[in-house]
């Protein structure tokens, strides 16, 4: 997306949540994209651990 359709967007979303429910929103988005990559950090670590000890069983 280019620079007028962002502008556009921020118009749009200014009009269908005003002004006082847009930190509220950008707040739960934060939260939501924290949680979302917290998840993702946990599945990557347990495929990571899954496979070393795949690893080391294959050496014994």
């Amino acid at each position: 997306m280019g620079g007028g359709e962002w502008i556009w967007v921020l118009v749009i979303v200014l009009l269908l949540f005003g002004g006082k429910k847009i930190p509220e929103l950008m707040r739960g988005l934060g939260r939501g994209v924290r949680e979302f990559n917290d998840a993702k950090d946990n599945v990557r670590s347990e495929i990571e651990k899954g496979m070393k000890e795949s690893d080391s069983e294959k050496k014994s």
